[in-house]
């Protein structure tokens, strides 16, 4: 009788645990299964090798998460130029990028010593070189609140320009673009005696369409993403630099994912660096001989743009980013000191290899 008169109480007590239960569990699996949304911007405009490379980490990402973190890529410059994609990221419209140096520099502008005028010879020297100094980088990102994805790289830089440079004479005839706001080019310029015209780099078309600019820098793929191939008619042989890039996100967004897509954002983003690294790479060869089957002509350089004058250059440049702190003394005496460090062993391997 006692039993009879408690079984109604116990009933109501298990069916309380069983919805709190399950209410527990609902909640849980809400958590897990939260959509997690990137916005992501660049520069480069859709159909371009790195846009179509960026789609396909967007769908691995997705495919990987089971639909949990999935990509919103905004490319050919609709959020702006990288100055104010930095500024959306910081205000949370959005949550990362693809960046070139110019938007780099305003992260961790240590890096772009990478980019010193005139500073690598071939690609060797540039794998060699960023390997010792990528853990510094990476570090440099987080400590200014963004996550390193992945390292890409733009590719040699050339000028493009209306009528032929040869020389540093006829570079200080010319009419060039400069990014408007970029210390480095600023420094490059400022050490070659020559005076750009600071443009953003979305006015760029117009400008040389209207005659406001006749001479540009580019990677041979982004001229001809760009279009600006359209408006020049030579290509200066002397690259000036290797315009380097990455995939970042803000480390406030970062922090807020889940354990397991923060692992897979980081692999993820690294493989795709380096698949971005090789693709252009080939696309420049490759796009660099396309513009002269369109016609373009390749100017050789007179002794005036050979390597003792170029050496000048990137040494006074160099000299001016150290008095302005953009990139410190120390970051560019080390690279140096790796750079020499593979020519010396370049060297010694040498006469082994011709016997």
């Amino acid at each position: 009788m006692v039993l009879t008169k408690k079984y109604p109480l116990l009933l109501c007590r298990l069916f309380s645990v069983l919805l709190l239960g399950t209410a527990v569990l609902t909640s849980t699996a809400t958590q897990a299964e939260k959509i997690h949304v990137l916005k992501f911007a660049t520069l480069a405009p859709a159909g371009t090798t790195w846009v179509r490379l960026l789609h396909d980490w967007a769908n691995e990402v997705r495919k990987e998460s089971r639909g949990r973190l999935v990509f919103k890529i905004y490319p050919g410059g609709v959020q702006g130029d990288e100055p104010e994609v930095l500024k959306k990221i910081r205000f949370g419209q959005l949550q990362g990028g693809a960046f070139t140096g110019y938007g780099i520099g305003q992260i961790y502008s240590p890096a772009r010593v990478l980019e010193l005028p005139f500073l690598f010879d071939n690609i060797e020297e540039i794998d060699y070189v960023r390997k010792r100094f990528m853990p510094e980088i990476e570090q440099g990102y987080r400590d200014n609140g963004y996550e390193l994805l992945g390292w890409m790289e733009v590719g040699f830089v050339y000028f493009f320009s209306k009528a032929p440079i040869d020389s540093l004479d006829d570079l200080n005839e010319r009419r060039i673009w400069n990014w408007q706001g970029d210390p480095l080019g600023q420094a490059f310029f400022e050490a070659s005696g020559l005076s750009p015209v600071p443009l953003s780099i979305i006015d760029v078309y117009t400008s040389l369409s209207t005659g406001l600019i006749d001479t540009v820098y580019a990677p041979p793929l982004g001229a001809i993403a760009m279009q600006w191939f359209t408006k020049t008619q030579y290509i200066t042989n002397v690259p000036m630099a290797n315009g380097i890039g990455s995939l970042v996100v803000s480390r406030r967004f970062f922090q807020n994912l889940p354990q397991d897509l923060q692992k897979i954002l980081k692999r993820s983003g690294a493989i795709t660096g380096e698949i971005l690294v090789a693709a252009t790479r080939k696309d420049n060869i490759d796009s660099l001989q396309t513009l002269q089957d369109r016609g373009m002509i390749m100017v050789e350089a007179t002794e005036s743009l050979e390597n003792e004058a170029l050496q000048k250059i990137r040494i006074r440049a160099g000299e001016s980013l150290m008095k302005n702190g953009y990139i410190p003394e120390a970051t560019i005496n080390r690279v140096n000191q790796w750079l020499q460090d593979f020519r010396d062993e370049q060297a010694a391997e040498a006469p082994n290899a011709a016997e």
